[in-house]
């Protein structure tokens, strides 16, 4: 059973890391599943067709190094890596792919939660030179949830990795279409993107928001919004036919940011780019806010 954080307005569901998803992919300590707010579900899951699917993301799956993970290159085939999150995964082929399947032996976390809050914590195996120390707390606030970040290098090698929310939005079970528009602190770059997909073209880039001509069939994928640009980690998304609206705001700048879509979810993803030398940790934190408007 998940883990359900409430008050008076918000009702979060966490999964324990060793419950449901057990996949290579996201960090087994982020699995925020369901958000609702005053009785309305704000969050969706990759697979529409059978939410029950235990192998796809749900909710505010968070995942780190999507393109490579501690360890990868210098692992010969058939030996194991770091996917911090996750556990070791055994190398069957190269290059990484995120949505390939590896043998994953996972971590061991100390989970302790109360009403408001949820907190995990693990450290990982030495594994050729990498280790490292990884807790999350995930607390229930007035306005919306927050969640904060530890990690520590307690290994011989520098880890240089990225972290990110995929972000799986829906607004009352309502398609993404005309009544959605996501809006950001910058100007958007598309000539500067590294990959368009908009077969449609019922997504419609703005000067700093997206918004959409009608439901898309079809996934939508941009990556690099920003072009580059070191720019304050914030998106904010609008409903107008739920009247309202949610954001997220790190405390930290990107240079990184990717929208995914398809029909039944919208995903804006905020990266952070950390870099740690032996003894070394950092701590970040991610803020939701959810609103009338």
């Amino acid at each position: 059973m998940p883990v359900k954080l409430d008050n008076s307005q918000f009702e979060l569901l966490v999964d324990l890391p060793v419950e449901n998803y057990q996949g290579a992919r996201f960090d087994h300590c982020g699995k925020i599943i369901g958000l609702k707010y005053n009785g309305i579900c704000l969050s969706g899951s990759e697979n529409c067709k059978n939410e029950e699917d235990q192998d796809s993301g749900k909710g505010f799956y968070n995942e780190f190094g999507i393109d490579l993970p501690l360890n990868f290159d210098q692992t010969p085939v058939g030996d194991w890596f770091h996917k911090i999150g996750v556990g070791l995964l055994k190398k069957t082929n190269t290059p990484y792919f995120f949505k390939n399947t590896y043998e994953v032996k996972p971590l061991s976390f100390k989970v302790e939660h109360s009403q408001t809050k949820i907190v995990m914590a693990c450290t990982s195996p030495f594994l050729m030179g990498y280790a490292y120390k990884l807790k999350k707390e995930i607390v229930l606030l007035d306005s919306g949830f927050k969640i904060n970040y530890y990690l520590e290098n307690v290994g011989e090698q520098s880890i240089v990795t990225n972290e990110y929310v995929h972000n799986f939005l829906n607004f009352n079970n309502q398609s993404i279409g005309p009544d959605y528009q996501l809006n950001f602190p910058f100007e958007i770059k598309p000539d500067l993107f590294i990959e368009t997909v908009n077969p449609e073209n019922k997504v419609a880039i703005g000067k700093d928001s997206i918004k959409f001509n009608a439901t898309p069939s079809r996934d939508f994928f941009f990556s690099n919004l920003s072009g580059n640009d070191v720019v304050n980690a914030k998106w904010e998304i609008i409903n107008r036919k739920q009247n309202l609206g949610m954001s997220e705001a790190g405390d930290f700048k990107t240079n990184a940011i990717n929208l995914w879509g398809v029909p039944h979810v919208i995903c804006p993803e905020l990266f952070i780019n950390i870099s740690l030398k032996p003894k070394e940790f950092k701590e970040w934190s991610r803020t939701y806010f959810i609103y009338k408007i």
